[in-house]
């Protein structure tokens, strides 16, 4: 039933060039490369606490703002997730983590319910890692629930670090979508009395 769940993307537009490949029961291999270092980073966390394999290149307009390839990335990687998927037939569904970081800790609650969503409750006094805008965060969630079809919940407990905040989100997000795409062994069909997702 596993085998199959991987996805190949590409999208090209005027402001990104982006690829991308995902598989889903993956042992956390990744290599990724957007030209934003931190935005790498916390890519390279996600893939490696979800345990999904992730290969991506993606080129923008760096040089506007950084706001394109971001918000470019979650359009993507949502559709790759939401392929890599199919019918959602014998996953766990629903994944939420409560994640420490030294001095912060995020809550992240998610439901892959085929109805995005995005709740996103989280406010930093100091908003910059280097130049990476923190604000773009909420922009990548955003595009990636709607395009992974998931209800995402993020809120901040408490925390001063954007950079500590940050990563927390992402690795948070890992772990719970880790347990939410996971097959259930004693789940049968489409968790849902739907029918479909």
């Amino acid at each position: 039933m596993t085998n199959g769940r991987r996805a190949e993307i590409e999208r090209k537009t005027r402001e990104t060039d982006i690829r991308l490949s995902l598989e889903l029961d993956g042992s956390g291999e990744y290599d990724v490369d957007t030209g934003i270092p931190f935005f790498d980073h916390m890519l390279e966390s996600l893939a490696k606490h979800a345990l999904f394999d992730l290969h991506l290149r993606a080129r923008g307009d760096l040089a506007v703002d950084l706001h394109h390839t971001v918000e470019d990335v979650g359009i993507v990687l949502g559709q790759a997730l939401r392929q890599a998927l199919g019918d959602a037939r014998g996953i766990r569904r629903y994944g939420q983590c409560l994640l420490p970081m030294a001095e912060s800790k995020v809550d992240v609650a998610l439901d892959v319910s085929n109805r995005p969503y995005l709740v996103y409750r989280l406010e930093l006094a100091n908003d910059r890692v280097g130049d990476f805008d923190v604000s773009l965060v909420e922009d990548f969630l955003y595009a990636f629930s709607q395009n992974a079809g998931i209800d995402l919940h993020v809120e901040l407990r408490y925390g001063k670090s954007p950079h500590h905040v940050v990563e927390a989100v992402f690795k948070g997000l890992a772990r719970s979508l880790r347990v939410a795409v996971e097959i259930d062994p004693r789940g049968t069909g489409v968790p849902s009395v739907k029918g479909a997702l």
